[in-house]
């Protein structure tokens, strides 16, 4: 599932996300959201959010929760 859609993400989901400073080599992070950042419903490059561990990226790709 793609993280363009601010409606898909939720503090406690698990996904990837690209850091500012690893934008142009394309390397993704992996945590679980804490807090979504970006007010509106959608952003082309990916809602931006908040980790646990304080990293905020884009996320690019949500992971499916296991139940």
């Amino acid at each position: 599932m793609e993280g363009n859609f601010r409606k898909n993400i939720h503090p406690g989901l698990l996904v990837l996300v690209v850091q500012k400073q690893d934008q142009r080599t394309g390397r993704l992070t992996e945590g679980i959201v804490k807090n979504i950042l970006t007010k509106s419903p959608q952003h082309p490059h990916g809602i931006k959010v908040r980790l646990e561990g304080g990293e905020v990226g884009r996320v690019k790709e949500i992971i499916e929760e296991e139940e």
